[in-house]
């Protein structure tokens, strides 16, 4: 009787969100894009927008208030330090492109739970 084929390798946990890659150049970190809308009531992540996570920021796009208050509260939602975040791309701009040093894997985790239905 033949052998039968190995089954596939699993898929990283990252190809199941389009707005999370692993960082090519540095193995261990990955790059989240994001679609931020300030001056919202709250800071909370609202879904996928484009191809981004899409976070909406209660701070105002001043000085740059939005860009401490989106590192903090990413900071905090994923139990890191603030020194493990890396604004790439988007300081001005509602679309912007962070470096995180965690592993894809555990961000993958965190969106899993953060965009979960509720219920």
């Amino acid at each position: 009787m033949a052998a039968r084929p190995a089954a596939p390798a699993a898929a990283p946990a990252a190809a199941a969100w389009p707005c999370l890659q692993p960082d090519p150049a540095q193995p261990g970190r990955c790059r989240l894009d994001l679609s931020v809308q300030p001056n919202a009531k709250r800071t909370q992540a609202d879904g996928l927008h484009d191809g981004a996570l899409r976070l909406r920021l209660a701070a105002p796009p001043v000085d740059g208030k939005a860009n401490a208050a989106l590192l903090a509260w990413l900071a905090d939602e994923l139990g890191c330090p603030r020194r493990d975040l890396a604004l790439l791309r988007g300081e001005t701009g509602r679309r912007k492109l962070l470096q995180v040093a965690r592993p894809a894997a555990e961000v993958a985790a965190w969106l899993a739970r953060v965009l979960a239905p509720p219920g």
